[in-house]
């Protein structure tokens, strides 16, 4: 009677544990499958592959009156230079040139080297997210604003991102990270590609809240070789 009883808790433990496997692997596939068509019905993987760079031209508001022209320059892999333009100047506000990051101490009033600044990569984070080393969850579906999304969770170490893929169009509409939540609206064809034009993004504390509508987005411009010069 003890056999049969260690017997079938042996079963049971086992039918848990393929259980378990079963739900993390259609999880992971799910995972995969949605962000594979977000990638799709982008542009593909091969063209957002070719881009090498970007100039997004437009408007950032800050607060709630605060309005600016802006530029921000991108290039593979992670150089890039945030600029606005006050009384027709360009001024560097933020940027990293491949080995320093800056940015603007508005006490002083002048650029600043930041020794810890952490540049980010050219692409997101679920553009190879496999050989980058994430992994990838499937949470289900919840409503963003008037959509319904899919709710997909990538990991890596410690550090945790949630993005929102619409259910109809599979492009993403926000994108939950550890210090700040990002939201993408008004998707435009440019090129091949499928990019937002507007972009808001919000904080914890409400002090790093800014709104950018864009009007113009070129791919893949040779910048000057100082263009993200500190």
């Amino acid at each position: 009677m003890q056999y049969a009883d260690c017997q079938n808790f042996t079963m049971r433990k086992t039918f848990l544990v393929f259980i378990l496997f079963i739900t993390c692997a259609v999880s992971a596939q799910t995972a995969k499958e949605i962000i594979d068509k977000n990638i799709e019905l982008s542009g593909g993987l091969t063209n957002w592959k070719l881009l090498t760079s970007v100039l997004l031209q437009g408007k950032v508001t800050l607060g709630i009156n605060d309005e600016y022209p802006i530029k921000i320059y991108q290039q593979r892999p992670n150089l890039t230079k945030t600029s606005i333009i006050v009384g027709k100047k360009e001024s560097a506000i933020e940027g990293y040139d491949g080995t320093k990051g800056y940015a603007m101490n508005y006490a002083s009033n002048k650029l600043q080297e930041y020794a810890n600044y952490i540049p980010e990569s050219f692409d997101n984070d679920f553009i190879d997210w496999e050989n980058k080393g994430f992994t990838a969850v499937y949470l289900g579906k919840e409503k963003i604003g008037d959509n319904y999304c899919h709710k997909v969770e990538l990991t890596k170490n410690v550090n945790k991102t949630l993005y929102y893929f619409d259910t109809k169009t599979f492009m993403l509409l926000k994108e939950i990270k550890k210090e700040e939540t990002l939201s993408y609206e008004d998707y435009r064809t440019v090129g091949s590609l499928k990019m937002p034009f507007r972009i808001e993004a919000s904080t914890a504390k409400r002090d790093g809240d800014y709104v950018i509508n864009l009007t113009k987005i070129e791919t893949n411009r040779v910048f000057p070789a100082n263009t993200f010069k500190f």
